[in-house]
């Protein structure tokens, strides 16, 4: 099966890639999504799907790199425990109304790509994340999107060693 692939924001004074590189096993679970479409974006991952890894907030906002789907969509235990900041009263382990996927390391890119770097590659004008008023935080990258940014940043950079 072809890996599905997807664009993950996270702020990077809240968890960087840096972060995620420093996580056991390079492996952490995406947790803190609260918006209903992004949740079904991550119920609908499979494990070898590809992200990028998009530093938001932050100037400039860009893709700093690429991570690896390795568990699949499970309920997010953040959910139960009215401790966590992600505490949801109305969501139980019977009909859990958020989840959680599993995230590897892949890749960091030599050089972040810019938000202003992405408006200008062709082709992308319809990708989500450049869509006027796009904010999820989870969001789907279709495979020509997928490829052109990676053949912009192999032009920049030495080859990337990214499987398919």
């Amino acid at each position: 099966m072809m890996p599905q692939y997807w664009l993950f924001k996270s702020e990077p004074k809240t968890f960087s890639i840096d972060d995620l590189v420093k996580s056991p096993r390079q492996t952490t679970c995406w947790e803190g999504v609260r918006n209903y479409q992004a949740r079904n974006f991550l119920k609908s991952m499979n494990v070898g799907d590809l992200g990028f890894f998009y530093h938001s907030n932050t100037d400039p906002p860009a893709i700093v790199g690429i991570i690896e789907v390795v568990k699949a969509a499970y309920p997010d235990s953040f959910a139960f425990d009215s401790k966590s900041r992600y505490f949801d009263p109305r969501s139980t382990l019977e009909s859990p109304r958020w989840f959680l996927v599993d995230v590897r390391f892949v890749k960091k890119f030599p050089q972040a790509l810019s938000l202003g770097q992405l408006r200008a590659i062709k082709g992308l004008g319809n990708m989500e994340l450049l869509r006027k008023g796009s904010r999820l935080s989870v969001q789907p990258v279709r495979p020509d999107e997928w490829q052109r940014v990676l053949d912009f940043v192999r032009k920049k950079t030495d080859p990337l060693p990214i499987k398919r």
